[in-house]
Formats: C-alpha cells, structure tokens, sequence
C-alpha cells in the first residue's frame, strides 16, 4: 500500500556486493559474474543450484529450462543441416528444375500484372527453383515429423502453484473502496472488488485488443498493397535485370518493412498489454502474470506470424485466372506464386523476421536499452549531485548504488523472446530446416547475456518459490499441436512435394518427374483478356503471344468447358487432404509411442525420489515417535509432581504401600 501511494519509491533486496574491482570482497554475484555471466564461459554448464540461491527458485527454473531448451536445439540443429545439405548435394539432379530452367522449352507464361507487365520466360525463374529445392525435397517431410515429434516431447512441466502475495494496487484499492463505504455506512464486512468494479477494465481490454489486431491486419494489408504496387512500377523498367529480379527485390523489402513494423508494435503491444492488465487490478501477483503473459503473447503472435500465415496459406489461393482475376478495391491484382510455388518466398519471410528479431530485438536491445536507461540515470544524478561528486559516490551504501540499477520487470520478456523463437523454429520449419540452427547460436548468447542483465544491470529481484515455469508450459504445448498442423498443411499446400507424388504415380508415363512441370501449368488464349487488361507491349519477347500459360489446373481453351476446374485439381486436392490426416496421426501415433517407451523421469531419478520419499517417511515416523516419548516423559514427571510426597504420616500415598507386604520384625535371636 506504502509503495502503490508513493510513500516509497522502491523496495528490492540488496546484492551482496560488487561484482567487479581490485579489492572487492569474494561474494556470491562476484562468483556469479565470473563462472555464469561472462561469454568465455558459454562452453559451461551453468551453476543453477548458485543462480537458485541467488535470485530464487522462479529465475532458476528459467535458466535452468532454457539450458534444456538450447541442448534440445543441438540434435534438431543437426538433422537440419543434413536436410540442407541434401538438398545441395540433389539440385542438380532435380528433374523440375532443370525444366523450369531449360530455355529450350520455350515456355511463355502469362503477366503478373495488368497492362504494365508483359508476357516473360518460365527460365527467368531458375534460380528461384533451383534455390526452391534446396527446402523443398523428399527429407524435409522427413524432417517435419522430426521437428512434430520433437516440439510435443521435448519440453516438459507443470503448471505453477498460486502465489499468494498480494498487489499493492488491490490492496490501495480495496483500502480505497472500504473507506468509501465506511464513510456512508458504518459496516464492517470484508470489502472486494466485485464485477462492477472491473467491468469497465474488462470491456477497455476487449475493445484495445479487437482494435491492436485489426491494426496489425491492416498493416499486412498495406503490406500486400506495396508489393503489389512495387511488383508493377518494377516491371515498366527498362533493365532487363531489374524484370529478371522483381520477385526477389519486391519479397526482400516487403519482408524488412513487415520486419521494422514488426519490432516497433511489439515493444507498443508490451506496453499496452501491462496498462490493460494494471487496470484490471488483479488480486495476486500469479494472477497479474498470468492475465499479462495471455495478452502479450495473443498480441506478440498475431504481430510476429500474420506475415507468414498469409504467404504460407493465402498468397496465390485467391488469384483467379487471366482473364478474371481477383481485385482488391477493384484496382490491385492479387498476387500470385512463382512457378515453383510459395516455399521459397516463405522461407525468405521466416529466416529473415527470425534473425532481425533475434538481433535486433533479443540481443541489441537487451544490451542497449539497460545501459542507456542506466546513463540517463548517472547523468540526472550527477546533476543533481554536490560539487564533490565522486566523493559522494564513494560514500554510498548499497541500497543507494542498487537503486541506480533498472527495476526487476519480472521474467514475462525473457520467456517470450523464447516463445516466440520457439514457434518460429516448429511452426513454419518445414520452409527454413536451419531454423534451429540459428535459434541454436542465439540461444548460446541469449543465456550469457541474461546472465550479465540479472547481474550487473538490474536490482536483485525478490526470490520466489516455484515448482516449474508456470503457464508458459500450457504455451509450449499447444504451440507443439499447433506445429503438428500446420507443417502438415505447409507440405501438403504450400509446397509441391504432394503435386509432385500424384503426377508420379497416376499421371507419369515412364515412372520420372519428366513433364510435371508442365502437367502442372494451364493454357490461356490471349484474345480472352478482358478489357484494359491485355499487356501494352505484346511483342516484348519479339514474338506474338497467342498462348500463355499459368501456374492451375484448369480446362484449356479449346476445351469444351474452357478454364473450369480440371480433374487433377480434385486429385491433387484430395491427396492433399488425405496427407494432412496421415501426417497428423503419424505424429500422434509416434507422440505416444515416444511417451510409452520413454518416461518423462528416468528409471534411476524415479527410484531415487521414491528413496528419498520413503527416507523422508522413516524420518518423519522417527522424529514423531521421538516427540510421542518425550511427550509421555513430561507428562510422567507432571504426574509425579501432582502427587503428595511419600511419608510416615500418609502411608497410603507411597505406591508401594499397596502393593508391597509390611516388613517382618520378629525375633530369630542374637543381641539386640
């Protein structure tokens, strides 16, 4: 209440000392600082059972969780090399692209867009397919099981006990509210807050984040629109290398744009989250986390993954045909997929949002923010200050140094960094294998500078008891299933290994992927454009177009049912479907298998817990029986101190007396 009413400015405990200097005291943060926080020392393991002592049980678990986390990425790290590399080693030996890039086959296909765009050359987009393979092969299904199976088992806990400490804002509030009531009525019934009281709270949040994710959709949309904008003001230029290059030039910037955007709304949602989840006014801290880490994460996922989701299962779904396109606000074409599909361009996405958030905001920020808040801080107290500054400073106690350092704002940025990094590397891992190989190096500094924050950056936190790491477990897991779903709709859709297998088993005449590429292109009569829609320059190849093809399964034009879905469409499709249900109950078929032949606590831990629960047991039985004994020796000495002492004139109280025979004094003879 002191704290919420600003009566004080601050409470935190004191670090044991400095950390660093020629004679500073041997002390716990010193030891920290040179065996934990220190990059020379990444190659060790960390001293968790020290971190513990330290800072608590709460932040140990953390480290301690994102140590198995990093060990966990070193495995999928190297299967997804050897998925990369196999993907080198086999794109020359890619029977689709060497057709695409087969100038010979003289494959003319329809413009991206309309009027300004001409007709171009399907070998244009070589390097596309050929780059398109090196994600897109036979292991990367492989691969995608791995990553299912290795998201559902791989991290493990419970969900954290209720934490009984209460907010100093409810309990201002509360205190605010009783000496309301007390004023008009003179009860003195326990005051809550009831509905009444956080209805208005309830609703500000409802409608904020409705709001924060309608913004997030309608960047993504003025995201699309620039693409498509770019991709047509690109292909009026006269170079011949800047045409050749507008898929990757238009993906790139968009990708930094959604990049920059990406960053700035989640240090925007972070804020937001905490002041909506201040107004509710929770009861109790776990509560307060709890109903905080809910709305960042639901605000920082939508924020993070809406670019992806929409190349992924969006971009090139909605097109149309040549000839009836899909417009939005009847002006811009809705984009379309390379020939090779969207994989590459999804790929392209994720590496590049993972590593810009992974440098700029998880490592750059984290090292630069604390130490420009920390000189803001020196600057405004040197001001302040007497002349005799640097005397003052020496005289200093601890609590005043300690108050110079950042506030403690709880572990709720620290553990989404990682969940956010944690669905990159299962969500979308199908497109990007070397995602956790790059998660894998982040991590290996992550834990050095968290380290270095926690000791040198910021106030020593209050320890907290914990028994694992709480909500974000349920988080975890349900990213796990999510990842199952959608990396059996990102092979099945977004890629072609699935056109790939129907063609070679129902549709190829010799056994070989010789003629997929066409079998998976549509033909289009050029004299079917619509209106204002046909290519200004029609002869920019020196040739007249007559056909054009696109990337469908459609009826040709001399087809009775001309541009209607084909057949192979709904077989493609079906196939589709059917693998998204097999690949999602393998997963889970393997799920419990896994769970069956490996517990979650190995055989010897189990037997040593079970040792010390019966150790405990005897030692509790023990000390029981102990107190049971004295407990009868002290009433055996009250009772003996109740009764009246043993004499001549009380015979009766002597307890021998009645049990006892009288003692004979008859003669036998001698001398008296």
């Amino acid at each position: 209440i002191l704290l919420a009413n600003g009566v004080y400015a601050a409470a935190y405990p004191l670090h044991d000392g400095d950390y660093e200097g020629e004679n500073v005291e041997f002390n716990d943060r010193k030891l920290l600082y040179e065996e934990w926080a220190c990059y020379g020392v990444f190659y060790k393991y960390q001293p968790i059972d020290l971190v513990r002592k330290y800072f608590g049980e709460k932040i140990g678990l953390y480290f301690a969780w994102l140590g198995v986390y990093t060990q966990m990425l070193i495995p999928a790290s190297i299967v997804g090399i050897i998925v990369f590399l196999y993907g080198c080693a086999t794109v020359d030996e890619n029977i689709p692209s060497m057709e695409m890039c087969d100038q010979r086959q003289n494959i003319t296909m329809c413009p991206l867009c309309d009027k300004t765009c001409s007709y171009w050359k399907m070998s244009s987009a070589c390097a596309t397919a050929r780059a398109s393979h090196l994600f897109d092969n036979p292991a990367t299904v492989f691969f995608s099981v791995f990553m299912a199976l290795w998201g559902k088992q791989g991290l493990s806990g419970k969900n954290i006990g209720d934490d009984p400490r209460f907010i100093a804002e409810y309990e201002a509030r509360v205190l605010e509210k009783s000496l309301k009531k007390e004023s008009k009525n003179k009860e003195t019934d326990k005051v809550k807050l009831t509905w009444r009281d956080r209805f208005p709270a309830y609703l500000t949040n409802l409608v904020s984040i409705i709001f924060m994710i309608a913004v997030t959709f309608a960047i993504v949309l003025g995201v699309i629109i620039y693409r498509i904008s770019m991709a047509a003001a690109l292909a009026m230029n006269s170079s011949p290398s800047v045409r050749s290059n507008i898929r990757v030039t238009v993906t790139a910037t968009a990708v930094i744009i959604n990049l920059v955007v990406i960053i700035l709304l989640d240090e925007v949602y972070g804020c937001i989250a905490r002041w909506l989840t201040k107004i509710e006014v929770p009861k109790t801290e776990k509560s307060f986390e709890e109903r905080l880490i809910f709305k960042a994460f639901l605000l920082k996922f939508v924020n993070s993954y809406t670019p992806i989701f929409y190349v992924a299962f969006f971009k090139g779904r909605f097109v149309g045909r040549p000839g009836d396109y899909v417009y939005i606000f009847r002006s811009f074409r809705m984009e379309e997929c390379a020939p090779g599909g969207c994989l590459m361009e999804l790929c392209i996405q994720l590496s590049i949002i993972m590593l810009g958030k992974q440098l700029i905001q998880n490592n750059l920020f984290e090292i630069g923010i604390p130490k420009m808040k920390k000189l803001i801080r020196y600057l405004k107290l040197k001001r302040q200050s007497p002349p005799d500054h640097e005397e003052c400073v020496k005289r200093k106690q601890r609590y005043e140094v300690d108050y110079n350092l950042e506030p403690f704002a709880g572990l709720t940025p620290e553990y989404m960094e990682m969940i956010i990094q944690f669905g990159f590397v299962t969500l979308f891992v199908a497109s990007f294998p070397l995602a956790p190989l790059f998660a894998l190096l982040n991590n290996i500094i992550e834990i050095r500078l968290d380290a270095k924050k926690f000791v040198t950056e910021l106030r020593r936190p209050v320890a907290v008891r914990a028994k694992d790491i709480g909500i974000w477990y349920n988080i975890l897991r349900g990213i796990g299933k999510l990842a199952v779903i959608i990396n059996a709709f990102v092979i099945s859709f977004t890629s072609d290994f699935i056109p790939r297998l129907v063609y070679l088993y129902m549709y190829s005449k010799n056994g070989t992927m010789h003629g997929f590429v066409n079998h998976t292109l549509s033909s289009f009569n050029v004299s079917d454009f619509q209106n204002g829609t046909a290519p200004n320059d029609p002869l920019d190849l020196g040739y007249e177009v007559q056909i054009c093809r696109y990337k469908d399964y459609r009826e040709p034009p001399w087809s009775e049912n001309k541009y209607d879905i084909s057949k192979d469409f709904w077989a493609v499709l079906a196939a589709r479907l059917a693998f998204v249900i097999v690949f999602q109950n393998l997963v889970m078929f393997m799920s419990d298998f896994v769970d069956w032949v490996i517990p979650d606590i190995p055989k010897d831990i189990s037997q040593q817990i079970h040792k010390e629960k019966v150790l405990m047991v005897e030692l509790f039985m023990r000390e029981e029986q102990d107190k049971q004994q004295l407990l009868e020796t002290w009433m055996e000495k009250e009772r003996q101190k109740d009764e009246p002492p043993c004499n001549h004139h009380n015979p009766k109280a002597c307890p021998d007396s009645l049990s006892s025979p009288a003692p004979s004094h008859s003669y036998h003879g001698g001398v008296l």
